[in-house]
């Protein structure tokens, strides 16, 4: 694909979530424990599905700590500790995320063929302290990040602001998103579009044109 521009998203784009859960972090379990023993494991997909919720709800990016409040008071923690609030505020020990296996190796690709690049994605602020622990900001001219922004896709400001960091009209940028509606409204607002499907699973593929690597974006 000839492109001058890419409109990429992030988690299930560039990367994904150590131990295949995005929202709580990965070590929620053992943080909750450290300062609230007993708590048992059954009760935690009630919890975890009450935080999503209310990341569901919002049309902006919930603020971190009203997230993990819905959950603990799900968990029947109604006045949690400045203690275990700040620990799931404060960085994991391990990165939480990794990239998926071809990504360095493209975004190297299309950097060095001039390609201007920008992340697109519904996340809170310290997606650009990742993506530099990750070795990966340096492919991106800019990280339109919605808690930073103010909205989320399909909010047409959100690709506005990546096409605009690049110089670029929507015509000549490529918008890459796992979900295809996404991917549809920035298509219907004058992006080129193609949904990333990374693990077919026997359902029919998105009605976007669609590819299952980023490795398919470069010659």
């Amino acid at each position: 694909m000839a492109v001058r521009g890419l409109l990429l998203d992030a988690g299930g784009v560039l990367i994904g979530p150590v131990g295949g859960r995005w929202n709580p972090r990965y070590d929620f379990e053992q943080v909750l424990a450290r300062h609230v023993p007993g708590i048992p494991d059954s009760s935690l997909p009630s919890a975890f599905a009450a935080g999503q919720a209310l990341l569901d709800s919002t049309s902006g990016t919930a603020d971190r700590t009203d997230y993990h409040r819905v959950i603990l008071q799900a968990l029947g923690i109604a006045a949690p500790t400045p203690e275990l609030l700040a620990e799931l505020e404060r960085p994991a020990a391990g990165l939480p995320v990794e990239p998926y296996p071809e990504v360095r190796d493209v975004l190297a690709r299309l950097h060095a063929d001039g390609v201007a690049m920008a992340v697109v994605s519904d996340a809170w602020p310290d997606l650009d302290d990742l993506f530099r622990r990750l070795g990966l900001r340096d492919f991106f001219v800019t990280l339109v990040i919605s808690a930073v922004l103010g909205c989320r896709k399909p909010d047409p400001r959100m690709y506005r602001a990546g096409r605009d960091a690049l110089g670029l009209s929507a015509a000549d940028c490529l918008f890459v998103d796992d979900d295809p509606e996404l991917v549809a409204a920035a298509v219907r607002l004058g992006y080129q579009g193609v949904t990333l499907v990374r693990d077919p699973d026997g359902t029919a593929p998105p009605a976007t044109r669609w590819i299952a690597s980023l490795s398919e974006l470069v010659p």
